[in-house]
């Protein structure tokens, strides 16, 4: 019976994982961090890399050890009404909702709005995304191929034409980063702005939405016992999280040399654009868009195929896996053209909530391994962390929102008392406090129990 995989399918393996987590947000937001961290970069980076490296190699990790098959099976661990929400939740967000749409919205922004006409940007931007659903949908009508097309095609040419841009950069840089001063949150809390700026990626809740993914794929390679696929999953994700941080590095790295140059911009859109421009005129936008259009179309396959066949497996009575895939894609269609700028504001309150309970998931999944499974530990963090969870929901929404809520004053003024709201972490003390009740509950139910 095969115990390992060969060094070759390790490399398809964690190229398939990169493929489907690294998109459209993993390549404007660390630029954006580089152009307002500056000076400041490191610490920004490390505290992006925190949420956007170290935890998804995290969760990666709590699906192998726990064997969970699935996120629903790990919410499970919660309750079977929590599975359901958090799970559709969950794809939804990393879904139609926000994050397929982006991969759209960013391809367009990037490779294709600076050469259409201001006049003309509407029309652009409904072509194009139509476009690009057509060529999605159709890949992911045939989700057997996912490993070729995304891990063994799409991957390496993307890859390759961000190396060219990075490289260029690297060796002949438009200024000195360090004599660029940080603004805003990064000139006081630059970890931490870095941390919350990670959520932004989504990779934490992607890591947990493809675990399943990643498992069976290396299910079809040969290895079957839990030990095993365990011991693959995580060398696979080890070697995709790397690459992923080196990425991040040279993105930001680049980015804040380019404040130097151009200023600030107004997203990491327009920063790799002035970046591209710069070394290589006008045909540094065509080699970014191939570059963008090929990191959006492979995360947005992963992400069409992973949804359909999640809610697919929920809702067995509900339609087939084609009819989900043609209605994600139809529906991201639409939500893309209302404007990347608008996805990412309306995304931000769903992730201040997801990523904490996320977090915390993880970590309660972790414990695990090393203390078993006592369900009043799950429950008890969970309900500290969603608790907390929801006022940083309610902080993040716009303030024309917030104006229609009743008692808004009142919720606001509860989440900014709790310990390290400040700097976005008012989750941490509540959910301690939750997992010591659990405790306590754990406790009692043993003493009753002789």
């Amino acid at each position: 019976m095969k115990r390992r995989l060969k060094k070759k399918e390790y490399v398809f393996v964690a190229s398939m994982l990169f493929g489907l987590v690294f998109g459209a947000g993993n390549l404007i937001f660390p630029a954006t961090m580089g152009q307002r961290a500056g000076a400041a970069m490191l610490p920004a980076l490390i505290g992006f890399c925190a949420t956007g490296v170290g935890l998804p190699l995290l969760a990666i990790a709590a699906i192998s050890i726990t064997a969970s098959e699935s996120l629903f099976d790990i919410c499970a661990k919660v309750g079977r009404h929590f599975s359901y929400a958090f799970t559709c939740l969950l794809y939804l967000s990393i879904g139609p909702l926000f994050a397929i749409p982006r991969t759209a919205t960013v391809s367009f922004q990037v490779g294709i709005s600076p050469f259409v006409s201001a006049e003309a940007q509407d029309l652009g931007l409904f072509i194009f995304t139509f476009s690009f659903f057509t060529i999605v949908l159709y890949f992911s009508l045939r989700p057997s191929g996912i490993l070729i097309w995304v891990g063994k095609v799409l991957n390496p040419l993307f890859l390759l034409f961000l190396s060219i841009l990075i490289v260029t950069a690297v060796l002949d840089p438009m200024g000195n980063v360090w004599d660029v001063q940080p603004e805003g949150p990064y000139a006081e809390h630059a970890f931490f702005t870095g941390f919350l700026e990670g959520y932004n990626t989504m990779d934490v809740l992607a890591a947990l939405a493809f675990g399943n993914i990643l498992v069976n794929a290396i299910k079809q390679l040969g290895l079957s016992s839990p030990k095993d696929l365990s011991y693959g999953t995580i060398v696979s994700g080890a070697f995709s999280t790397a690459l992923i941080a080196l990425l991040y590095l040279a993105l930001t790295y680049v980015g804040a040399q380019s404040r130097t140059v151009y200023g600030i911009d107004a997203n990491g859109g327009d920063s790799l654009y002035h970046i591209a421009s710069h070394y290589f005129g006008a045909s540094g936008g065509i080699l970014l868009g191939i570059t963008i259009a090929c990191a959006c179309l492979k995360t947005a396959i992963g992400l069409v195929t992973a949804c359909s066949t999640t809610f697919s497996e929920l809702f067995p009575r509900s339609p087939s896996y084609a009819k989900y895939a043609v209605f994600f894609a139809f529906f991201s269609f639409a939500v893309s053209n209302v404007g990347l700028s608008h996805i990412i504001a309306y995304a931000l309150p769903v992730l201040y909530f997801l990523y904490p309970a996320a977090i915390v998931l993880i970590v309660l999944c972790l414990l695990e391994g090393v203390l078993g499974y006592h369900r009043p530990l799950f429950v008890g963090t969970m309900i500290g962390t969603c608790t907390a969870a929801a006022f940083d929901f309610i902080k993040a929404l716009s303030p024309s929102v917030q104006s229609a809520l009743p008692g808004i004053h009142l919720l606001r003024t509860i989440g900014e008392a709790l310990p390290f709201s400040v700097i976005g972490m008012g989750w941490v003390v509540p959910s301690i406090t939750g997992l010591l009740l659990g405790s306590i509950v754990l406790v009692l139910q043993k003493r009753w129990a002789y």
